[in-house]
C-alpha cells in the first residue's frame, strides 16, 4: 500500500446535520431546506460555481430567516468539527511512509474555512482534491483517475475511505480497495 485515500466530510469533519440544526434553529421544514441544500450543491461544487450564498438568499427571505452572508457560512461551518481520532490515526499512518489524501466533494466557501479552521489539512495531508477545484464530483470515476494520475498511483497502490456506498462502489469500479466509513474502527480493522 502506497496511499490511503479519505473522503473528508463525516470522515475527519464531522457534524450534526444542517436540516436539524437550521429546523431547531429557525423552524424551517426539514425536507424543503434539503431541497435547496441539494440545489445549491449541486452548482457549487464546480469551478467557477459563482457566491455559494446566492444559491441561499431567496429561500433565506421566504423563511424569514435574515442571515447575511457571513452570519449564514458562520452558522454552518461552526456547527463542524474535527474527529480527533482520526486525525490521530492518519497521522500514524503518514509516520509508516504511506501518502494520505483527500478527496471531497465541496465548495470554495467550506474550503477556505476548512483551511482557516483546521489547520491538520495542511498538516497531513499530501494532497486535498475538492470538487470545486477538479470540475469532478464523486461517483463521477474521474475525481480518482486525477487523484491517481496526479501522484502516479495506480489503483491498487491505493485504499479508500468513503461514508457514501455510491462513492465506495465508483472507487471498487476502478479497481481500487474500498471501505465504508463508520467510525475510526472500521479504517483500523484494514490496517490490522
Amino acid at each position: 500500500m502506497k496511499a490511503v485515500i479519505f473522503d473528508l466530510n463525516g470522515v475527519f469533519i464531522q457534524s450534526p446535520y444542517l436540516s436539524d440544526r437550521f429546523g431547531i434553529k429557525f423552524g424551517v421544514d426539514k425536507q424543503d431546506f434539503l431541497s435547496v441544500l441539494k440545489n445549491m450543491l449541486d452548482h457549487t461544487r464546480h469551478p467557477q460555481a459563482g457566491d455559494a450564498y446566492d444559491y441561499w438568499q431567496d429561500s433565506l427571505k421566504k423563511w424569514g430567516v435574515s442571515l447575511d452572508r457571513e452570519q449564514f457560512f458562520d452558522f454552518w461551518f461552526s456547527g463542524e468539527v474535527e474527529n480527533t481520532s482520526m486525525v490521530n490515526f492518519a497521522k500514524l499512518i503518514k509516520n509508516k511512509g504511506i501518502k494520505i489524501f483527500v478527496l471531497s466533494n465541496n465548495f470554495q466557501e467550506r474550503a477556505d474555512y476548512y483551511k482557516k479552521h483546521f489547520s491538520f489539512i495542511d498538516e497531513i495531508f499530501d494532497g486535498v482534491y475538492y470538487s470545486w477545484q477538479t470540475g469532478f464530483v464523486k461517483p463521477d470515476t474521474r475525481a480518482y483517475q486525477k487523484l491517481l494520475s496526479d501522484n502516479h498511483l495506480s489503483a491498487e497502490d491505493c485504499v479508500y475511505f468513503d461514508n457514501s456506498s455510491e462513492n465506495i462502489e465508483a472507487a471498487k469500479g476502478l479497481g481500487i480497495r474500498s471501505f465504508l466509513y463508520k467510525d475510526i474502527n472500521s479504517v483500523k480493522q484494514v490496517f490490522n
